[in-house]
Parts: C-alpha cells; structure tokens; sequence
C-alpha cells in the first residue's frame, strides 16, 4: 500500500477541491490510502459526500490551518506540532506516511518541511521541481523558487536530485540533463554556472547524460530530459510560462468568437483545439516536487481544481511506487564517493535556515 498524507485545509478551495480529488485517486490506484488532516468542521461535510472514501481514508482533526498569506516563521511559530500542514509533513517523518500532499503556503511548507524532514546528508539546499509539457512530451525543472541564487555545488546537487526524478516519473535510466544559460557556447553565462558544468562533464556518472548548457527555448522543446537553474530565474520562467499559457487562450478564445465564420470553423475545428487545450492544461502537470529532503513532499498549486489536484497526488505516488529517495541517495553517494571535495559546507540550524 503507498500511504498518503493530505494537508485538506491548504490552497485556495481547502477541503471542497481536496476531498474530491481523493475519492478521483483511490477509484484508479486500488493499492492507495490516504491520511487526511484537517478542521472537522470544513473536511467532515465533504467526506460525507463520498461514503466509498472512508474505506481507504483516515481522518484526524486539527484546529490550526495555516493560512496562505502567512510568512514562514509565523507558520512554523503558530502551526509547528499542531497545524494540519504540519501533522501532514510530520507523518512522512513518522514513518505513517510515504508521501505529504499540499496545496497550502509555499513558504511556510518548504519552513515546515526542512524543519520536520531535514535535508539529505549531502545537500545543502533543497529544490523545488517541476513537470514542464513540451513538444516531446515532459520535461523536470529545477529549481523554481526555493534557493535563489544557487552556487555550483547546489547546481550540480540540483542535477542529481532531479536525474534521479526523471529516473522516477519517466521511467528513463540515463535522462540528458542540461544547465540553463544564456547560451550554449562554454564561455559564455555566471562562473557558477560555467564551474557546474565542468565538474558535471568530469563526474561522467552512469545515471545521468550531460549534455551541456541550454537556453531558454529549449525548455519548450524538450531539448534535455532535466533542465537545471537557480530558482530566481527557475520561477520567473515558470511563471512566464503559465502566463503565456493564458494569454495565447485568451487571443483563440477571442478570434473565434470575431466573426460567424470564426464560430463555424471552430466546430469543424474542435477535435483539434480540445486536443491544444489538454496539451496547455497546466494542471495535468500540476505539482511542485521538494528534493533534497529525508521525504517526498509534493506542493500542488493553490488555485487547482479537483483534478489538478488529483495530479499532485498521482505524481506523489508515482514517486513513491517508483523508489525516487532510493535512486537519489544512491546517485548522491556515488558522485560524492568520486568527488568529496565538491561536498558543501551546511547550517546546523534549521530553525535560522527555516526563518529565512
């Protein structure tokens, strides 16, 4: 059984989203189970809906949710031990649970999650993954907002933690990893980036293919399996992305409905166009990974709907049946068993890095 944990008070819908999108999982995966945290008085209704749910679910009440406004510190000062997102993480700790699904606070579930899980042994930042459809079907993209401004070292961490989810999700043993740049001669981008992808070309490591440095529509592409940046310019991509996603609907939406022609020609056109928006449906692709930590973590968007967030929990358990801390450990040792000295130093204190 691949056991789920649910913070059912996070995002912009709570329980209302969250519940049906459970009932959605566990009718295609037999072998699932879901713990659910949340106020009784918001989740019970909903559960009550959906009697079929109770068999393969878990309810446990907590009073604090917190809230999507709230900074990281409050967060972990108010809803550390008692908050619903909290009893979520700390069940993947606790061994109840192999996976920790929210659509809550961004910030303060990263806080709460490196707080309550820790990062791996040899990583010193985690990192926040994405799927991105392209023209080859998907790509991961890491990180996209939680280490802003990452060194080589983290560059080269964030390669192995995300090979080792393509591993996962795709199925591929030897995904091509690419490093974002602004362009892909050698000598051009940050010392960073340039010094990531020297020891990445030297570490020659059987798990990954590096292909080398790749540019801003090569993500679109399909270019390379993994496409590896810092997480300023990892999240201004990805929001320009769900940005353009919206605009280039809203220009179709608009010729269409011009002219009567335009209308007609849509109905001959409709198998087409339905098949442009399920390709452009960000919430088939729904779902921020945090790698690096002693757990899977997945953050769904806030404003999914009940499929999309159903597509934050398949991808959890994907993760999950498919052994990604496994393959990241195992990928981690063997590079830092071939190169102790690319091992960075790290806080001991949690609680400081949390705070940030």
């Amino acid at each position: 059984m691949i056991r789920i944990s649910i913070d059912a008070m996070g995002g912009d819908h709570g329980p209302s989203v969250v519940i049906p999108a459970l009932m959605t999982v566990a009718t295609r995966r037999p072998d699932i189970r879901f713990v659910i945290y949340g106020r009784e008085e918001a989740v019970r209704p909903e559960l009550a809906k959906l009697p079929k749910l109770a068999q393969v679910s878990e309810f446990i009440h907590c009073e604090i949710a917190v809230r999507m406004d709230d900074k990281p510190s409050q967060a972990l000062r108010h809803g550390r031990w008692k908050s619903s997102m909290w009893k979520a993480v700390e069940a993947v700790k606790a061994g109840t649970a192999d996976a920790c699904i929210s659509a809550g606070n961004t910030g303060a579930l990263m806080a709460m999650s490196r707080f309550c899980l820790r990062t791996m042994a040899t990583i010193d930042r985690p990192a926040i993954a994405a799927l991105w459809p392209t023209l080859r079907g998907e790509s991961v993209v890491l990180d996209v907002g939680a280490t802003i401004g990452a060194d080589a070292h983290q560059l080269v961490d964030f390669a192995i933690l995300g090979t080792g989810m393509a591993r996962s999700v795709f199925g591929i043993e030897r995904p091509s990893v690419g490093l974002l740049n602004v362009g892909v001669e050698e000598i051009k981008g940050q010392e960073e980036v340039k010094e990531a992808g020297r020891m990445l070309r030297e570490a020659n490591m059987a798990s990954m293919n590096y292909h080398g440095f790749v540019e801003g529509d090569d993500i679109g592409k399909g270019t390379v399996d993994v496409v590896v940046t810092e997480g300023f310019a990892g999240n201004i991509a990805l929001k320009t992305a769900e940005g353009t996603v919206r605009q280039i609907a809203g220009y179709l939406r608009a010729a269409m409905d011009r002219t009567l022609m335009a209308r007609i020609g849509y109905v001959f056109a409709k198998g087409a166009f339905d098949r442009l928006r399920e390709k452009m449906d960000v919430g088939r692709s729904n779902g921020g990974v945090f790698l690096g930590l002693n757990g899977v973590v997945v953050k769904s968007h806030g404003g999914a709907d009940s499929d999309g967030f159903a597509a934050a929990i398949e991808l959890g358990y994907d993760m999950v049946r498919n052994n990604l801390l496994d393959r990241i450990e195992a990928d981690l040792d063997l590079f830092h068993a071939r190169n102790p000295h690319a091992q960075t130093s790290r806080k001991s204190d949690v609680v400081a890095d949390a705070e940030e």
